[in-house]
Order: structure tokens, then sequence, then C-alpha cells
């Protein structure tokens, strides 16, 4: 990783919420929607990194980009609708988990590519679609189980019992957090760090000349990965510890002015908000 001023960098990864997305204001601040046309402008691709499904992103609708990590790196595809990458959980942990929430009552998410389906209308649940201005999906069809592709799931444990859940309930999956709330679940090896390879491949783009904006847990091995990894003044401490620079929150202009202080982007003389 590297933290010099004006990189050669070609491709940029932006996390959702709470990094393009403000959940304060349940808007992308003016600033970060005139950083990435300038981006784009520039010829530097812009790419969605989130663990939102595919069909989740209609907060970003009014952005153009050029290309959609989602599901924490376990589907990526271009802005032209071409899939790159699929990789669904173990059908096993799946089962596992349906099993363990009839007898413990913990909720979940499945997701789906085409759907997202919940375990009980908790009050866990209703608040995290609230949180992410989400519409609360149906509930799951026991009758009907589809075990074989699901993308990711969410589970809605405390951190303190995350790890001994995922040892007896999902040991092929990878656990990560950016909220107390829940947990996302995604296949074993599959990160967002695994997504900006495939979109690194893909462009043909080096590793050296790509940057990086999150805030969250599943973000760390992306920020650790990419050349350039920026954290959110709204990061969690152990997103901060692991970025090459911390710039200010969402709500305070931080994507514009971290791309400026890396001469990414250029401040025209305050003409940029």
């Amino acid at each position: 990783m590297n933290s010099a001023p004006n990189p050669k960098i070609k491709a940029v990864f932006f996390d959702i919420d709470g990094t393009l997305f403000s959940l304060k204001t349940k808007s992308i601040p003016k600033s970060t929607q005139k950083a990435i046309q300038i981006l784009r402008k520039k010829g530097i691709k812009v790419i969605v990194a989130t663990g939102r499904s595919i069909n989740d992103l209609h907060h970003i609708k009014d952005l153009e980009f050029d290309g959609f990590l989602t599901f924490n790196g376990g589907y990526c595809m271009t802005v032209d609708g071409d899939v790159m990458f699929r990789q669904t959980i173990h059908a096993e942990d799946i089962k596992n988990l349906v099993r363990h929430s009839a007898k413990s009552a913990v909720s979940f998410s499945l997701m789906y590519e085409d759907k997202v389906r919940i375990s009980h209308e908790s009050p866990e649940v209703l608040e995290l679609y609230e949180h992410v201005n989400i519409p609360v999906p149906p509930l799951y069809d026991h009758d009907n189980a589809d075990f074989d592709n699901v993308l990711q799931v969410n589970f809605f444990i405390s951190p303190d019992s995350e790890d001994s859940f995922m040892k007896e309930v999902m040991p092929n999956s990878l656990s990560s957090r950016w909220t107390p709330l829940f947990a996302d679940v995604n296949p074993g090896g599959i990160s967002k760090q695994n997504g900006v390879q495939q979109f690194c491949d893909h462009f043909g783009i080096d590793i050296s000349e790509t940057m990086a904006f999150g805030d969250g847990g599943n973000d760390i091995s992306m920020l650790k990965f990419v050349n350039i990894g920026v954290a959110m003044g709204n990061a969690s401490d152990n997103v901060k510890a692991v970025a090459d620079y911390v710039t200010d929150s969402v709500d305070d202009d931080g994507i514009q002015k971290a791309l400026i202080h890396f001469g990414v982007i250029e401040n025209e003389k305050g003409n940029l908000k």
C-alpha cells in the first residue's frame, strides 16, 4: 500500500452505505456526485463495492459506474450486465442455518440473485431494512426451500457470538460485519478483495493503480489490498487502523477531500461542491 501523493490511479472502488451513501441524510452528497463525474471524465474506472444485492442499488441510480462488485465480492457484473463472477454459499451451511434458526430463533435473511427472503420480521430485521432504506423483504418459504443459490446471508446475533456461530453452523463460509446489528456471510474465500481482483483482471489494471473507500468491517480486505485504502471519518476503529489514510466523514465531503489530497482529482478553486 502506498500513501504518496499524485499516484497513477486507474480504478477507484466505493463502498455504498456510510461511504457513498449517507445513512444520516439518506442521500449521496453533492460533492461526491461531482467527484465521481470527474473521475469518469478522466477515464478512471469507478466501481461500486458493496455487500448489497445487485438488485438493491437504487440509492445510486443517478450516478454512472463502470462495474458492480456486489454481495461482498460474490457477484461481480459489468455495467453492460455481463456477469464476471458468481459464487454461492455452500448448501450445507444454509441447511444448518435454517435448522439452527428453528431451534434458537436467530433471525436471518437469504440473499439470492433475484430476491431476498427473511426468516422473521424481528425487531432487528425491521431495524436493518429501515437503516439501509430498503423495503422489508417477504418471509422465507420453508416448503419451497432453495439451498443452492444463496449468494449472501445476514444473521442477527451479537459480535461476541459470531465466531462460535460460524464454526458450529456455517463452517464453509466467511463472516464480516459493518454494524453490531448483524453480520454478512459469504462463501469461504470470497471478500471484496476477491472482487477487486476480478475487476483488475477484467480491465487490465494493476493493483498498484487502484484506490478504495470504505467504512465497515467488510471493507477491510479491500482497503488492505488496493494501493491506497481510504477509511471514511465515520468508519469503525478497526477499519481506520488498516487504512493508508483517514478522510472526513461521508457527510463532510470525505470522498472529495481524499481524492484531492492524493491528486486524483483537482480542487477546481472550490467549485467541486
